[in-house]
């Protein structure tokens, strides 16, 4: 028996549904969300998915605004941006699309950032918030994770959650979210003895080190929910996750594409993060 897929198209597209609701009662009131996307440089990934961005705001109703600085930009200049940002009333919120360029430092940026309008949760105060289950806007993947284990019917409450990966956009948050929602989480990585005893350990197993394939049918418990956040180039072109989907689909009882997982979900999660700003700066639940 193969795996039913978890359809990540599908899910969010219920959730943009539910944010499109949302957005016709604010324009009622003359209120509209709005998110600035600030571009340094001309790397080509980051242009697809700032158009992506825009796009989603677009078809949502949001004010979208997509500025555009030379790879040359200071450190000065972009901080200067940021404030300007943080001071506009149209924008509930901010987004400095990284990679930077190598000269620019990530840290001051992401920390220039209203807390308010950290709709990436990248902020240091975001961050805590979250660590200690205080109310905060969450990072996009990470909830975007929990979202499809929830809307898909597998409640992470009571089960043992494993993630692989400890970076501090994917790994550490999505285990604190795991533990949010009564999840026991065990966290592993490149050191971790015997990866693949733990990993069988799992009844939800989540994915996130940028290996293609690393994942095998004999790291997973039978039935077990594999949530694959990779995404990874292959050199014929296609994209392939950090789980063997061919390999692990027969053993599993749930699971994520790749495409068609979790990646359509991030940017969802960003627009429900840019109407919840929103709504707080106007007083609004």
């Amino acid at each position: 028996m193969s795996a039913q897929i978890i359809n990540g198209k599908q899910i969010s597209e219920s959730i943009r549904e539910e944010i499109r609701s949302e957005v016709r009662e604010l324009a009622e009131k003359g209120i509209r969300p709005g998110l600035a996307v600030i571009l340094v440089g001309d790397d080509a990934a980051s242009q697809v998915y700032v158009r992506n961005k825009a796009k989603a705001c677009e078809e949502l109703g949001y004010h979208s605004e997509v500025i555009r600085m030379p790879a040359e930009t200071t450190q000065a200049g972009l901080l200067g941006m940021v404030e300007r940002c943080n001071a506009d009333p149209a924008i509930h919120g901010i987004l400095v699309q990284l990679p930077l360029p190598k000269h620019l430092a990530e840290k001051p940026v992401i920390d220039a950032i209203s807390v308010r309008k950290d709709v990436d949760g990248f902020h240091p105060v975001s961050v805590g918030n979250l660590m200690i289950g205080d109310d905060a806007l969450l990072p996009c993947t990470p909830s975007g994770v929990i979202e499809l284990l929830k809307r898909s019917g597998h409640s992470p409450a009571g089960k043992h959650a494993v993630v692989i990966g400890r970076s501090n956009i994917v790994g550490k948050p999505v285990s604190m979210l795991l533990l949010r929602e009564n999840a026991t989480v065990t966290m592993c990585h490149s050191r971790t003895p015997d990866l693949p005893e733990i990993a069988r350990q799992a009844d939800i197993l989540v994915v996130a080190v940028g290996v293609a394939k690393m994942v095998k049918a004999d790291w997973v418990k039978p039935g077990a929910v594999v949530i694959d956040v990779g995404m990874n180039r292959l050199e014929n072109g296609k994209l392939a996750g950090d789980v063997d989907y061919d390999d692990v689909a027969p053993k599993a009882g749930w699971i994520t594409p790749v495409p068609g997982g979790v990646g359509p979900m991030t940017i969802t999660m960003l627009m429900a993060n840019t109407l919840k700003a929103c709504k707080r700066a106007n007083g609004i639940g």
